[in-house]
């Protein structure tokens, strides 16, 4: 795999004994692996601070650049603190994160909370102890997110190219109005 770019996954458990396995299974098909016990850890780490103001409820968040590119991320659904659905929404409400892939693992079989899950922006929603077959399955979804990645980078040049002409056509348009000065 010297010339393909290896993916990058994020593995959030709070589980040492789940972070351990998901990490080997994730290193067995060869993708980088950074693992946190926790989904604030997380959002650190992708570049997510939320600040420390909280008004009527609804937190604060600023964006920073990350070093890392992050290709996918994994996490556990239930953890203290901040549950892997919050750290989902957080993700999916993100400009610059939104089109990161996020699985969802939980040892509890949970119609509703699948469910939930998968309507708020889950790729897959795996039952614990996550298997190969599992880790197998999230390659289309990375490719997927990579390709979303490329389209959406495109539309923004192509926007940015056309605000910039328009603004080009408005300074040198002959009919353009002037505002006269009285005396």
């Amino acid at each position: 795999m010297a010339l393909e770019t290896r993916f990058h996954v994020l593995a959030v458990d709070d589980s040492l004994i789940d972070r351990m396995l998901i990490e080997r299974l994730l290193k067995t098909s060869s993708f980088n692996v950074t693992t946190v016990d926790s989904a604030t850890k997380a959002l650190k780490f992708l570049g997510l601070v939320e600040d420390e103001l909280r008004t009527f409820e609804t937190s604060v968040a600023s964006e920073i650049h990350q070093d890392v590119d992050v290709n996918l991320i994994i996490t556990d659904y239930c953890m203290p603190g901040m549950t892997g659905y919050d750290l989902l929404r957080k993700i999916k409400e993100s400009k610059s994160l939104k089109n990161i892939p996020v699985v969802i693992m939980s040892s509890e079989n949970v119609p509703s909370r699948i469910n939930r899950c998968l309507e708020e922006g889950a790729e897959e929603f795996f039952l614990k102890p996550v298997q190969q077959a599992d880790v197998n399955k999230l390659k289309p979804h990375l490719m997927k997110s990579r390709n979303k990645g490329d389209q959406d980078q495109e539309q923004e040049q192509d926007q940015h190219f056309h605000n910039k002409r328009k603004d080009m056509e408005a300074i040198s348009s002959p009919n353009k109005t002037r505002l006269k000065c009285s005396s």
